[in-house]
């Protein structure tokens, strides 16, 4: 098959992937943090047409996320196949500043893909990223990052590994720390392949930004010691700022039944000239070969960016009372799904329940889907009737509760219903919310459908209003896209999802006010 990568083949936050061959057929599990169902598994015959087949992590018992703060939840899932099931461990981390992580491990297990996964298996709570290796002789091994909260040493201390009993499905004899790094540091993501009788151990180092890197080691032994690869890393791009992909690193590979091997990574494009990321941390592939020396190497040229009109999304969504959500949309946190959204009592529209305030930790009625380009167009159809200024709902553009920006309709004593723009430019401190400077509500008609668009292009996005889908008419001045982005606000490695778009409904008042949406359109252009 020819390795000739379009890359991102994961476009809009899909970072940390876990790529997995079982016999004809590729997976790739990444990372959802905060947002709900619990991550996304791609399925592939080919390594380059994708298709999301599963969230597995879609119940209260395998994931309940309400509280925990932004950039935190389901951290890089390992998927792996053995015993004629597939296996996936994953992080719900629950705490993000300061010296101390919290970071529970689970493990389940299904036998397909898609079906029901089993109820999780605890494993510990050490650090991060955990994985489960499958050695030949049937043995089982857990590995993950050591999170160190002393404040006189690295929070990064090294990779542990510990035998897993599968029989007892518990840890069992001692864990000991295999690897301690690179010269990089910064030490995570691990996982180990076994291939021409050697271990090799696989690691993301560098930390998650512009300095991102994939470390290898190999061992003769499971157990070690692992001898870094003389040659450097594996993949990074901190050498060539110039290149559409950046921030590559936290890697897997797998072998091809042909000969040859993958390597998959994150990465992300950010807009050109200007660090910033809009669609967060991707998935991208390379391929591999096995020098005379036993170490891989990557198999052609660095396969960089390539996106063409053909690769560009264009999707009216439709909202049937008979079924769920189309895949593409998410919501935050909760496992409840019925408190927030109603596709039952109106068909062909989506009902938003009221919930909490824009960015709250806990039960958010945000629906939406990632921003995959650039470029791109957004409406939605919507009826609300707010009865006071603590219920709103409309089009938002959201990354986290630091970044968003919201284009809503709520009412006010003198003016009855009206439009207006809610934005949170990155502050850090106090999460302010608040208009655009000289901006002044608009007054809509009572009772009567409204549309509302977002065009966002690069770094300028421009909210619009309609009451026919014909004639738009401009709201606000042109918005800063720019601050919708991994780098923004808290900077580099602070943050480190995706933006979104999509449909919200707010209601401060706790009587949970309603909305109604139909028609919504997501459109992507080059420019």
């Amino acid at each position: 098959m020819p390795l000739n990568f379009k890359n991102p083949v994961l476009r809009g936050f899909n970072p940390d992937p876990c790529l997995l061959r079982v016999g004809t057929d590729y997976y790739m599990a990444t990372s959802t943090f905060e947002w709900f169902p619990g991550v996304q598994i791609h399925n592939s015959k080919d390594l380059h047409n994708w298709m999301l087949i599963s969230r597995p992590l879609n119940r209260p018992d395998l994931l309940d996320m309400r509280g925990v703060p932004d950039s935190c939840g389901v951290w890089a899932p390992a998927l792996s196949y053995a015993d004629d099931k597939f296996w996936l461990g994953y992080t719900i981390t629950r705490r993000f500043d300061g010296h101390f992580k919290d970071t529970p491990n689970y493990l389940t297990t299904c036998e397909t893909i898609d079906g029901e996964w089993a109820s999780p298996i605890y494993m510990n709570a050490s650090g991060f990223d955990p994985s489960l290796f499958h050695d030949d002789d049937g043995k089982k091994y857990w590995l993950n990052m050591v999170w160190d909260h002393r404040p006189d040493r690295s929070y990064f201390k090294g990779i542990i590994m510990q035998e897993y009993d599968a029989l007892a499905q518990k840890l069992v004899g001692p864990s000991k720390m295999i690897f301690a790094g690179s010269d990089a540091g910064l030490t995570e993501g691990p996982h180990i392949h076994k291939f021409a009788g050697k271990y090799y151990l696989i690691t993301a180092e560098g930390g998650t930004g512009y300095e991102h890197a994939v470390t290898l080691a190999r061992a003769d032994n499971v157990w070690g010691p692992y001898e870094i690869d003389p040659q450097g890393h594996l993949l990074t791009a901190r050498d060539m700022p110039g290149d559409h992909l950046q921030r590559t690193g936290h890697g897997s590979i797998i072998a091809l039944p042909e000969g040859g091997y993958v390597l998959s990574h994150l990465c992300s494009r950010p807009m050109l000239g200007r660090q910033f990321s809009p669609m967060g941390r991707e998935s991208a592939l390379q391929s591999l070969v096995l020098n005379d020396e036993g170490w891989f190497e990557l198999g052609n040229v660095y396969a960089s960016l390539e996106i063409a009109n053909d690769d560009l999304i264009s999707r009216d969504y439709e909202f049937s009372p008979s079924g769920s959500l189309h895949e593409d949309f998410q919501w935050l946190r909760t496992p409840y799904p019925d408190e927030i959204i109603d596709l039952k009592s109106r068909p062909g529209w989506l009902r938003l329940i009221g919930r909490e305030s824009p960015g709250s930790l806990f039960t958010q009625a945000l629906v939406a889907r990632r921003q995959q380009s650039f470029c791109y167009s957004a409406s939605v159809c919507m009826e609300f009737e707010p009865d006071n200024f603590q219920q709103m709902a409309g089009l938002i553009c959201y990354y986290n509760q630091h970044k968003f920006h919201y284009l809503y309709m709520s009412a006010d004593d003198e003016i009855g219903p009206y439009l207006s723009i809610m934005s949170c430019n990155g502050d850090i401190e106090g999460l302010k919310a608040e208009a655009p400077a000289e901006f002044k509500n608009v007054p809509v008609q009572s009772g009567t459908k409204v549309y509302l668009k977002a065009e966002t292009n690069f770094d300028k996005l421009v909210f619009m209003y309609s009451y026919n889908d014909k004639d738009w008419m401009e709201i606000g001045p042109v918005l800063d896209a720019s601050v919708l982005s991994d780098e923004y606000g808290k900077g580099e490695g602070a943050n480190f999802t995706g933006t979104f778009v999509g449909m919200a409904c707010h209601d401060v008042s706790g009587v949970n006010k309603t909305s109604d949406f139909s028609m919504f359109s997501y459109i992507e252009k080059l420019k």
